[in-house]
């Protein structure tokens, strides 16, 4: 059962956050007003307990939270934020706990955001991002984490590692990623009614924003259409309230039939990105992460959805 504590945020964010992506009109608005105060430096509080350094890539910053000593796996971190929002404090405060609890570097991409910039700007940079850790780091001690848009660039940067030869990241950890911004799938209609975060008016908006033109069906900004066999092991979260979630087992279906394994967590109850908020259900799933990097070398039951047992594809349509 949804702690109290979820039942609450839902109700905060289906009255305030909610009203940005209700109409194109409403993104614009709250993206203007996102520009006077977005601050993308980690909070003081995290700056007081770890060693981070910044360092720029193509003239955007880019953080480097320092592991325990010795430790050499690294995660890239790509936040969400719909490709048109800044890292937010949230981000930061999963980003550290992850740092705390596995030990890792996490290296953090600021990178361009619509509407200033578009695709070619994002996945310009944080592919020199990710050449850079191939510089410095084996791709086997590489792990690619994000949230929602974040989840799907993650994907998308490894299958252009593939298309220009380069070595995937060992896992993926995707969190509540959008994968198909096609809108062909019936369920996802059906499901923006019980978000209470996520509109598709706006997210519609979103995407013409930073897509550059592209079809709402190029793999590059619906990965689910393109060659899953590429991808590493993969843990993705989603939640029954999020109206990503039906494309998301879509994904997990196909990406296991193309030999990919993948574990897949499904939490009854919750919302976009439930893991960022500090709450039973996001404790939960921030174990499951750990749990999941840290078994490096065991595999995944292709059958493996962990306890909370997620409805088939074919049930979400």
């Amino acid at each position: 059962m949804p702690s109290l504590k979820s039942h609450f945020v839902s109700f905060v964010l289906r009255y305030s956050r909610k009203k940005a992506f209700s109409s194109p009109e409403n993104l614009q608005r709250w993206i203007a007003a996102a520009r006077k105060t977005e601050d993308h430096h980690p909070p003081v509080s995290l700056q007081q307990r770890f060693d981070i350094q910044t360092r720029a890539v193509d003239g955007f910053p880019v953080y480097e939270i320092a592991p325990r000593a010795g430790e050499r796996k690294r995660i890239l971190y790509l936040h969400g934020g719909a490709y048109v929002f800044e890292i937010t404090p949230y981000h930061w405060y999963l980003i550290a706990d992850m740092a705390d609890r596995l030990g890792y570097a996490v290296t953090v991409p600021i990178y361009p955001i619509a509407p200033e910039h578009d695709f070619h700007a994002m996945f310009g940079m944080v592919g020199n991002v990710y050449r850079r850790m191939l510089d410095e780091t084996e791709p086997e001690d590489i792990v690619f984490m994000g949230d929602s848009a974040g989840g799907n660039m993650a994907v998308v940067l490894t299958m252009m590692a593939a298309e220009q030869g380069l070595p995937p990241p060992s896992r993926h950890v995707l969190i509540s990623p959008g994968l198909d911004v096609s809108l062909a799938n019936p369920a996802v209609f059906e499901a923006e009614r019980n978000d209470p975060w996520l509109g598709i008016a706006g997210g519609r908006e979103a995407i013409r924003l930073y897509s550059a033109g592209m079809l709402p069906t190029d793999w590059h900004i619906s990965p689910v259409y393109g060659d899953l066999s590429v991808l590493p092991k993969t843990l993705l979260l989603t939640g029954s309230r999020d109206l990503l979630t039906p494309d998301n087992l879509i994904f997990a279906q196909k990406a296991r039939s193309a030999g990919v394994e993948v574990e897949l967590v499904y939490e009854e109850g919750m919302f976009h990105v439930w893991p960022l908020i500090d709450m039973p259900e996001s404790r939960r799933a921030r174990q499951h992460i750990v749990t999941f990097l840290n078994d490096v070398g065991a595999p995944i039951s292709q059958g493996t959805r962990t306890s909370f047992e997620a409805p088939s594809a074919e049930a979400a349509e």
